[in-house]
């Protein structure tokens, strides 16, 4: 009887291998899980810039105002006849303003 007790839990033994340490195993199928999940926040944050791409595509294909805009802030071009003005600070006032002090 102990013979067919214990050749019966070696068999059980065997049989739950494949289910906790083989190739198809909890621990494999739980590690797929936790990449897939972070796939899908990487896949989410891919789509939302790619819409964002697609909106200013969109906007540069169809308006003038997106490529104004570039032009002023990348290549600092100015329209014809506007008048650019650049203010500097007066050298005399920027030394009398006391420094302030940081504790």
């Amino acid at each position: 009887m102990r013979l067919l007790t214990l050749t019966l839990a070696l068999l059980i033994a065997a049989l739950q291998y494949p289910l906790w340490l083989g190739k198809g195993s909890w621990l494999k199928a739980w590690e797929v899980d936790q990449e897939l999940s972070k796939q899908n926040v990487e896949n989410t944050r891919l789509k939302a810039r790619n819409a964002s791409l697609d909106a200013e595509v969109k906007d540069l294909k169809t308006g003038y105002e997106a490529i104004e805009e570039r032009a002023r802030t990348e290549l600092g071009m100015l329209k014809q006849d506007e008048i650019f003005f650049q203010v500097l600070e007066d050298p005399k006032l920027a030394a009398k303003k006391p420094l302030t002090q940081s504790k």
